[in-house]
């Protein structure tokens, strides 16, 4: 789904008041940054009923550059996770 997609299925939905697709687009956008920060500062956001985001960290390690096949050192690095709340993951 892209962006666009979300907020025309928003715009959709029952019960939200009428907005323009500006409007939808900014608070879309406002919702994604809230939560990007609160991952950052806080390692871990939850929404109940859908799941948890965390951070996690990966160790450095040894790679193999495709095209040459040398060897080479991946440097460590941060990554979200995510982890679907069992409500969330029985409607998969």
């Amino acid at each position: 789904m892209t962006k666009a997609e979300l907020i025309n299925e928003i715009l959709k939905s029952k019960g939200i008041p009428e907005m323009s697709k500006k409007a939808t687009g900014e608070v879309v956008d406002a919702v994604f940054s809230t939560l990007s920060k609160a991952i950052k500062k806080e390692k871990r956001f939850v929404y109940p009923g859908f799941g948890t985001f965390s951070v996690r960290k990966r160790k450095a390690r040894m790679g193999r550059n495709p095209r040459t096949g040398e060897k080479i050192k991946i440097a460590a690095t941060k990554t979200v996770t995510f982890k679907p709340a069992p409500q969330f993951k029985k409607i998969l």
